[in-house]
């Protein structure tokens, strides 16, 4: 079996969010591997820590440290200052994730969940295309 399917999230502020609820809500009750797709290039998707919310903020603090929108050497900035950080960040945490399903249960470790990682001061709705394969 192949399940797809595109939703759009709501506008979330620059930063790590947790998107968990938002995509287990939407797998079918089967046995199988999750793809989640983030269809932006400015915005990515990681699997991390999902108890204590200061993992999220270390992950933006270390992110807007390691690629700084004071750099003047940028030269993709018709958007803004984080046109081209924005770019580079979603390049670096990538685009997708995948993980197991059982019963349509994530099988991942005790503290994991699925983060939006939104790189953009003015961000706009984001969408994802999920694809589930798999058997019941």
């Amino acid at each position: 079996m192949v399940f797809q399917k595109t939703i759009q999230l709501p506008v979330f502020a620059q930063g790590f969010h947790l998107i968990t609820d938002k995509i287990l809500g939407e797998i079918p009750n089967i046995n199988g591997i999750v793809q989640v797709f983030i269809q932006h290039t400015s915005a990515s998707l990681t699997i991390n820590e999902n108890a204590d919310p200061t993992v999220r903020i270390d992950f933006e603090t270390f992110f807007n440290n390691l690629v700084s929108e004071d750099n003047s050497y940028f030269l993709h900035t018709d958007e803004g200052p984080d046109d081209m950080t924005s770019h580079i960040k979603s390049s670096l945490l990538g685009s997708s994730v995948s993980f197991p399903i059982k019963n349509g249960k994530p099988q991942w470790g005790l503290w994991q969940g699925i983060y939006l990682c939104e790189h953009r001061k003015n961000a706009k709705k984001r969408n994802l295309f999920i694809t589930v394969i798999g058997e019941k």
